[in-house]
């Protein structure tokens, strides 16, 4: 788990957003709500030209709104980065950095001694509380190491099945915060475990399928990212705000799909699913850009794409992944472009295409997915054409039987000689196990090996013995 300054400073980011993103920033925001919020408007800030000053204001104003004071530290830095240490200081307000601290230490000790005094009463629901209570508020001033262990601290004392489930969500808001993605992965499968009631069971498995989503998306797991995305229900609506929103329900399971799933894959599973259709109806380009792969037309779908990029390397869980996904999804339109034809011209393709952004040449971008094997294809420089390399089905599957053939016929004669060699007493048997070294020699004699039986020649003590059942007493060799 990281540590308290681990948990309480953000990232520091290396990509730069040069492009203006499709979105209105404070319309954007509007859809998340607690400690997300001014992480989200941190990262925007760190890596956006375009947004970097409106995003930083915001933050600061977000960062007065709670009690984290790191976050108002970090929203100052910040603003002096932003503005190069110009006309900062009306935003700026160390009186109420002070006043927080003095509450926030305050707060805790006042909410440490209630749950000592709860647990002298031994009341098991009073100290759950208490527990919950002291988490919260780890987690609300930024302290996410020591709110895990208050929630953790609660679940000895979860009587029923929904106070279980709702610990391992904190926990999982924790983790996520953290990126440990693991962590998620392990409340997660506590939650799919629990036996819940019906309406509790309605109200809580679309938040724990979105967790899911995440955390499998993060891990580079698009198709299975994919799958629990689309399986998501409407219901979830805004409930997990502090997390995720239906619009990146919408973003994630869409990418993750064309990451992911063929074309008849994605028409059945994406575009005729009625549930996943709701959210797709919030971000109308992700369902165009599935459209247009369905119809093969890759390139409008590869610009859609490329047009929401600024977007996507501006969201806090789609950046690390961006350039990932990107590159397989034009890899896949790449090979389902050339699979209908056994010739197909480089420049034709180059146009269609254009250049990798990952790769100097789209002739490199070629070499390597035949050297990958991805692309089933070979170059023709001379005439600046890609081959198709065409298989034999017929003859493939005459030698594969050949080939089973051969190796059932090798398998069947070598446990025929193995038989023959039991059967003939000629099997080379191990050592026995009981065995004492003499304290100059390094090799050993077995008793059963020389099969002598009585006395043999003298033998010194410290040589090596070897009692087996039923062996001779026979001296050591060169004795």
């Amino acid at each position: 788990m990281a540590t308290e300054s681990q948990a309480a400073e953000q990232p520091t980011y290396t990509v730069l957003v040069k492009d203006a993103p499709n979105f209105d920033l404070p319309a954007y925001i509007a859809n998340y709500r607690g400690r997300t919020v001014f992480r989200r408007l941190h990262l925007i800030a760190s890596c956006s030209t375009v947004l970097a000053q409106e995003a930083a204001v915001m933050a600061m104003a977000e960062a007065k709104k709670g009690a984290d004071v790191k976050n108002y530290h970090e929203a100052v830095a910040l603003l002096k980065r932003v503005f190069g240490g110009q006309n900062v200081d009306s935003f700026l307000d160390p009186v109420w950095a002070a006043q927080q601290e003095k509450k926030n230490t305050a707060e805790t000790a006042r909410l440490e001694n209630e749950l000592k005094g709860y647990k002298n009463n031994l009341i098991k629901e009073s100290i759950r509380m208490g527990n919950e209570d002291l988490g919260t508020h780890y987690y609300t001033i930024g302290d996410l190491t020591n709110a895990v262990k208050a929630y953790s601290r609660m679940r000895d004392y979860c009587t029923t099945a929904s106070h279980i489930a709702a610990t391992a969500f904190r926990i999982i808001a924790v983790a996520i915060e953290q990126k440990n993605w693991l962590a998620v992965q392990s409340q997660v499968h506590k939650i799919r475990n629990l036996q819940m009631k019906a309406e509790d069971a309605k109200r809580t498995f679309p938040k724990m399928q979105a967790a899911m989503g995440l955390q499998q998306m993060s891990m580079g797991e698009y198709l299975e990212a994919a799958l629990t995305f689309l399986n998501i229900d409407a219901t979830i609506s805004d409930s997990y705000r502090e997390v995720i929103s239906s619009n990146d329900i919408a973003v994630y399971g869409g990418l993750s799909a064309l990451a992911s799933m063929d074309r008849p894959d994605l028409q059945a599973r994406v575009l005729e699913n009625h549930s996943f259709r709701n959210f797709l109806e919030l971000e109308p380009h992700i369902r165009k850009a599935i459209n247009f792969f369905c119809a093969t037309k890759y390139s409008q779908c590869l610009q859609i794409l490329e047009s929401y990029r600024a977007d996507y390397l501006l969201d806090i869980y789609l950046q690390p992944l961006v350039s990932d996904i990107y590159k397989r999804i034009r890899t896949k339109s790449i090979i389902q472009y050339s699979l209908p034809f056994s010739k197909v011209t480089l420049a034709s393709m180059e146009k269609m295409f254009g250049d990798p952004p990952y790769q100097s040449t789209f002739l490199e971008e070629i070499e390597e997915l035949i050297n990958e094997s991805k692309l089933d294809a070979r170059i023709d420089l001379e005439h600046g054409t890609l081959n198709a390399v065409h298989h034999d089905a017929r003859a493939e599957i005459q030698q594969n039987a050949i080939d089973t053939v051969e190796r059932f016929i090798r398998e069947a004669r070598m446990k025929m000689i193995r038989m023959q060699i039991i059967d003939a007493g000629l099997e080379v048997r191990p050592p026995s196990k009981k065995k004492v070294w003499n304290s100059d020699q390094s090799d050993a004699v077995n008793y059963d090996d020389i099969g002598g039986s009585g006395t043999g020649g003298g033998m010194s003590s410290g040589n090596l013995v070897d009692v087996g059942a039923g062996s001779g007493l026979a001296a050591r060799r060169g004795g």
